[in-house]
């Protein structure tokens, strides 16, 4: 019978009951309906990333005697767990403006973004600003931008402002410092 199915004989059955045990494998419409997308994933980790306690920036240096008139940025970015994903930061000053009470950038002291590692794991890094002595105390904050990238396609990309309490690997001066603000002047 063409286009029909002709079930007879012992051979028959075993391949119906094969057939309907493969069937039973493939997920129904309505669990296949509810199962996280590839999309789903990655936003629900990029959220997880984004609000994760290894996302930081600090002001690890603040014109200590060894090093008068230098401000030390450092941030800390966890992995996506992707070996083959890069992830990068960059650094700037800021110092608040006395009469609009803002946070503005100071020229001549940012960085582009730079690797800090793959994706695998959580990284720090850091960068160092000496700025020139000038007229009156001005108070500083850092803000470090953070990219996780697969090729050159930018998965997420965020950044944040310096706060005090976090324990930077390497930098710190004095050792173990973390600030949300450095005064100069």
């Amino acid at each position: 019978m063409p286009g029909g199915a002709i079930f007879n004989g012992m051979a028959s059955g075993k391949s119906l009951l094969a057939a309907l045990a493969g069937a039973a494998l493939l997920p129904s419409p309505a669990l296949a309906a509810s199962a996280p997308s590839p999309t789903r994933k990655a936003s629900a980790l990029m959220r997880a990333l984004l609000s994760s306690r290894e996302l930081w920036a600090t002001v690890d240096v603040c014109s200590p005697a060894d090093q008068p008139y230098t401000v030390g940025i450092r941030g800390s970015m966890p992995g996506d767990g992707q070996a083959h994903d890069r992830m990068y930061m960059s650094f700037r000053l800021q110092y608040l403006n006395s009469v609009s009470k803002r946070w503005v950038d100071l020229a001549g002291a940012s960085s582009s973004f730079v690797a800090v590692g793959t994706g695998k794991s959580a990284r720090q890094g850091g960068r160092s600003f000496q700025l020139v002595p000038g007229k009156g105390a001005s108070m500083l904050r850092g803000v470090v931008g953070f990219q996780w990238r697969h090729g050159t396609t930018v998965l997420q990309s965020v950044t944040r402002p310096t706060t005090a309490g976090h324990r930077s690997v390497a930098g710190a001066d004095p050792a173990g410092f973390s600030a949300a603000t450095c005064p100069i002047g």
